[in-house]
């Protein structure tokens, strides 16, 4: 997206045209759904896991340049931030052992940038946000020297029309405002890719919606932002304000944020692309020269670069993908809920907890969300993102539960069965969701292992925040290079 875009002004009539081509690839695709092969053969996974660079005294690297270009490896992509970098793990399948090959395959890249990294003076850390930052870090000189990512923020900007403000209400608050969106790059996340047949794409995106909250509780990774204890989930919050382009007034009229939660279950996947067209206006308005109705017409498989172009700038939590691989097409869930860290095999984790879960949902007689109000469902979300593993959320025939105890008596054993239809390997499969139980029977995840660790850190100590913050990172790095799960590592 956006190659060569510095300095481009689109005009009144490049985002008119774009907008009529964007309704015709969602033409099209309406027909493809109807009765175009989708490549469903095999249920393929991605991992996309963002990074954070940090130096020898635990403050931000804006070092990324110089790291990829001696790494020299295409798995390895810049992320908006200077201090950020972007790992895409290679899709495969998760039967057998599928998640022990992406374990080993995310190590040994990582140590393979690591190496590089430490050229530049530099590590990387896997953490929702880099609790050292502050807001002179998150300024428009320090993204990534990418075209797209200026022509994104000058578009976002453009549209917001007055600065971005952010005000978190947590254990403690924070108020800022930047003019930029280079806040954004404070949110770092792992994503999850689950490819399914149209027929079923609407219940594993209802199912991904249903269980975000109890994803977010049990992964909460981000408790501090410049200083501040907030949520356990701050990104959540922080990302959702850095890049909404409303000003007070249209949130007033209820028009929709970029960053969204959705607002009812669907029935189609073209619902999705629908609603991103009729609600969100155009922000690149790239056009390629495809025609995709003669591209269909001729039997071949339409880009609609234009539609996921569009699509790629609506910022839904649980986001529709897509994609052609192998020349067919296909449709994933893009699961993008949760933070980064705090190890290799805490994501693995969280994934195998999330793949086998969903599984299990939507092949249930009575779907989940036919219980589930989707206003309790976002409602689960928000609350898990402030208190993480000690949220309580609604879930249908129980009320009001604790997050560990909803897990171990009722989800956990999901989870098992959803990886059993998978395919995935026995031993695998409990030694990953073992780390899921045991979180939940010590209380700790990332969230809380960090809050407990600065708060060690000041009354035990003495240290102030900042130097309490700089002390917790530099351990959390270190305790990170294990592997072992945060659930183990001692706080004091």
């Amino acid at each position: 997206m956006g190659k060569g875009l510095s300095g481009v002004v689109f005009s009144q009539e490049d985002r008119l045209r774009y907008r009529q081509k964007v309704r015709r690839c969602l033409d099209v695709l309406a027909l493809m759904l109807d009765d175009f092969a989708f490549d469903a053969e095999h249920p393929m996974t991605g991992l996309e896991i963002e990074l954070n660079l940090m130096d020898q005294d635990a403050e931000p690297a804006m070092r990324n340049a110089e790291i990829l270009a001696d790494l020299a490896d295409p798995t390895f992509q810049t992320e908006l931030g200077r201090f950020n970098l972007e790992l895409n793990a290679r899709p495969r399948l998760i039967s057998g052992a599928g998640l022990a090959d992406y374990e080993q395959d995310i190590i040994e890249s990582l140590a393979r940038a690591e190496d590089r990294a430490k050229k530049s003076d530099s590590t990387i850390v896997l953490i929702g946000s880099l609790p050292t930052l502050r807001q002179d870090h998150l300024v428009l000189a320090n993204l990534s020297a990418d075209d797209r990512y200026r022509a994104l923020n000058d578009q976002l900007a453009g549209a917001r029309g007055e600065q971005f403000s952010v005000d978190i209400r947590g254990v403690e608050r924070l108020q800022t405002a930047s003019d930029s969106i280079a806040p954004e790059a404070a949110c770092t996340s792992v994503q999850f890719h689950l490819q399914v047949p149209p027929e079923k794409f609407a219940d594993y995106w209802n199912a991904a919606q249903a269980v975000s909250g109890i994803q977010v509780a049990l992964g909460a990774n981000s408790p501090y932002l410049h200083g501040r204890q907030l949520w356990a989930e701050t990104r959540i919050a922080l990302f959702a304000q850095a890049t909404d382009t409303r000003p007070d007034e249209l949130k007033a009229q209820g028009v929709r944020p970029r960053v969204w939660f959705g607002e009812r279950w669907i029935a189609s996947v073209f619902d999705l692309f629908e609603e991103n067209v009729r609600y969100f206006p155009p922000l690149l308005p790239i056009m390629d020269d495809e025609d995709p109705a003669e591209a269909l017409a001729a039997g071949k498989v339409p880009a609609l670069g234009e539609l996921r172009l569009h699509n790629g700038t609506v910022y839904r939590w649980n986001r529709p993908v897509y994609d052609i691989m192998n020349g067919r097409p296909h449709l994933r869930v893009e699961n993008r809920v949760l933070p980064s860290g705090p190890t290799v095999i805490d994501m693995l984790a969280n994934a195998a907890f999330y793949f086998g879960l969903v599984r299990h949902l939507v092949e249930q007689d009575r779907p989940l969300w036919a219980e589930l109000a989707f206003g309790a469902a976002e409602d689960n979300f928000h609350e898990a993102a402030r208190r993480g593993i000690e949220a309580e959320m609604y879930w249908p025939g129980r009320g009001e539960i604790p997050v560990p105890e909803l897990v171990l008596g009722e989800l956990l054993p999901m989870a098992h069965a959803g990886l059993d239809a998978f395919g995935v390997d026995p031993a695998q499969r409990d030694r990953l969701l073992g780390v899921i139980e045991n979180r939940c029977r010590t209380g700790r995840n990332g969230a809380t292992w960090q809050t407990g660790a600065v708060w060690a850190a000041e009354h035990h100590r003495g240290l102030d925040r900042q130097a309490a913050l700089h002390d917790m990172l530099l351990r959390y790095s270190s305790l990170q290079q294990t592997n072992e799960p945060v659930h183990t590592w001692p706080v004091d």
